[in-house]
């Protein structure tokens, strides 16, 4: 029998976006197999009076509190809070400023948001985004010559959400199809014989017929052999891995991946090149 998921009602509190308690807060979370979590954001929390405006929300239901907040008395009042509704508080950055600390000799700046601020690294980032929004299956050279890597694969093995994942990380990175019975632009080729990192992408033909099929009834659009047959699909990733295989372009099959673990090893991929 199986065991029914426990319920675990968690208020993230941060002094900025939320972004960083929401990530490793879902990330353990993650680790923990019959757990049904229930997640509150409380953005941009950076006064007492922000504080108390949640207060009833921490002692009506929550089961724990996680918090990145960077002012020592703010940081205080949300422990003593979690303490009056007898409620576990996590200070999640605490042990990393403590370490970093120690290493540096210095003590953290007390300024939140300041991994947002608008610096040379902000601006690559949008750069990027551009890059990827712009020019989705777009093969000019110039587009690609300019890559920092270039996705290439068969139709919905993730290319283009996996080259905006990497833009919002900094990368330009290009999305080239592979169109079945044609021919690898040559624009592709310009790019590889030019030192332009590329990266093949496949997943299994099973699930390429799923998510195929499943694009094609979202679309409204009738059944198509060429297209969601399993059999075709085979066919495609033959060529696919040919060509990979006559060029040396490094292959990640994405069938068990989520974005992120694709990109993670994207960009593995470019720094081992580096």
């Amino acid at each position: 029998m199986t065991k029914p998921a426990e319920r675990i009602s968690i208020l993230l509190v941060s002094d900025s976006t939320g972004e960083t308690v929401s990530a490793a807060v879902r990330a353990a979370i993650s680790q923990f197999g019959c757990v049904e979590p229930h997640l509150d954001l409380y953005p941009f929390v950076r006064s007492r009076a922000d504080l108390d405006r949640i207060g009833p929300e921490v002692r009506a239901r929550a089961s724990l509190l996680a918090f990145t907040v960077v002012d020592p008395d703010l940081k205080q009042a949300v422990v003593e809070l979690g303490q009056a509704a007898a409620i576990p508080c996590v200070p999640l950055l605490d042990p990393l400023f403590d370490g970093i600390a120690r290493v540096l000799g210095v003590a953290p700046s007390i300024r939140p948001g300041r991994q947002y601020q608008v610096d040379t690294e902000y601006l690559d980032r949008i750069t990027a985004i551009d890059y990827a929004i712009s020019h989705d299956d777009g093969v000019t050279e110039d587009y690609l010559l300019s890559a920092d890597v270039i996705l290439v694969g068969v139709s919905r093995t993730s290319k283009t959400p996996t080259c905006i994942y990497l833009a919002y990380q900094g990368i330009k990175a290009a999305n080239v199809p592979l169109v079945p019975a044609q021919d690898p632009p040559q624009e592709l080729m310009t790019a590889l014989r030019a030192g332009v990192p590329v990266v093949g992408l496949i997943a299994s033909a099973a699930r390429l017929a799923q998510v195929r099929q499943t694009r094609l009834r979202a679309l409204g659009q009738p059944a198509s052999r060429d297209y969601s047959e399993r059999e075709r699909i085979e066919e495609e990733l033959v060529a696919a891995r040919l060509f990979f295989d006559r060029y040396q372009v490094p292959v990640i099959d994405v069938t068990r991946r989520s974005i992120e673990e694709t990109a993670a090893s994207v960009r593995q991929m470019i720094g081992a090149r580096r």
